[in-house]
């Protein structure tokens, strides 16, 4: 499993959280995505890495930009959930 850390231009609400989530979530496989307006940031799990390209590709469509990316092997949760 791979944890990606996204910088993410344009978000402004909660709402906005909710359509960059789900914009990732229809888009790619993912185990477990969650952003937050406040930090500018999409923080997903997934199988495979996922490049700035390929979610600015996806994000630019809503209005929104990816800004840069990074990845790294995510860790397991207490009880071994992701």
């Amino acid at each position: 499993m791979i944890m990606t850390t996204a910088k993410i231009d344009g978000m402004m609400c909660s709402m906005c959280e909710s359509h960059v989530n789900d914009m990732i979530r229809k888009n790619f496989k993912v185990r477990k995505v969650t952003s937050s307006h406040r930090k500018n940031e999409a923080y997903i799990i997934s199988e495979e890495s996922l490049t700035k390209e390929q979610l600015d590709k996806v994000l630019e469509t809503m209005g929104y930009r990816c800004l840069s990316v990074r990845t790294e092997p995510a860790k397991k949760s207490f009880f071994g959930l992701f």
